[in-house]
């Protein structure tokens, strides 16, 4: 009887310890299948972005992107772009497509940004523009095109240089939703 209740405890500890090791496969499977198709990760680099994001940190993207929308900060590679610019960018989306998007001299010295004849209201940005780079006259985005701008407008190489143009939808890698290091939320 003893015998029995031997063998017992063991395919218990047994049954145990396969649950166990299962639980916890399944729980990497799951993580890596997220990580995969609908979120990623990825370092910011440079200083186009600040204030609002800074070089080096950590940043978790929403890989599953439906609509671009203004206001948006995206991760995109721009592939039959010049190789000059880095291989991934890190900006925020300006305009959508059908948009307009002008830089109106104001008598400060700084240039407002304006989608659709509206001047934008941008706390983030860390200075007013002073360097238009390749931009001349408004322009109105295509069908499947956002214009994006990085946050640091005079240290940003974005969608009013040649070398990076409009960003094709198709491009966008996804939305940054958090920042993993150092942790918290991306402040608008």
């Amino acid at each position: 009887m003893e015998e029995k209740k031997v063998k017992k405890e063991k395919s218990s500890f047994t049954a145990l310890v396969f649950d166990v090791v299962s639980i916890l496969a399944s729980a990497v499977i799951a993580v890596g299948v997220c990580f995969t198709f609908m979120f990623r990760t990825i370092q910011v680099s440079g200083s186009s972005m600040y204030p609002t994001l800074k070089d080096g940190e950590q940043l978790i993207l929403q890989s599953v992107y439906p609509e671009p929308e203004n206001g948006d900060i995206v991760v995109t590679a721009q592939p039959d772009k010049s190789p000059i610019i880095e291989d991934v960018l890190v900006k925020r989306i300006i305009a959508t497509e059908g948009q307009t998007v002008s830089l109106e001299y104001n008598i400060g010295g700084w240039y407002d940004v304006c989608v659709d004849g509206v001047t934008l209201d941008e706390p983030y940005i860390y200075e007013k523009v002073v360097r238009t780079l390749d931009y001349t006259a408004p322009v109105t985005v295509p069908e499947g095109y956002v214009y994006v701008m990085g946050d640091n407008r005079n240290g940003s190489t974005d969608s009013r240089d040649d070398r990076v143009g409009m960003i094709r939808e198709e491009y966008i890698m996804g939305k940054a939703i958090f920042r993993a290091t150092p942790f918290g939320a991306i402040e608008e």
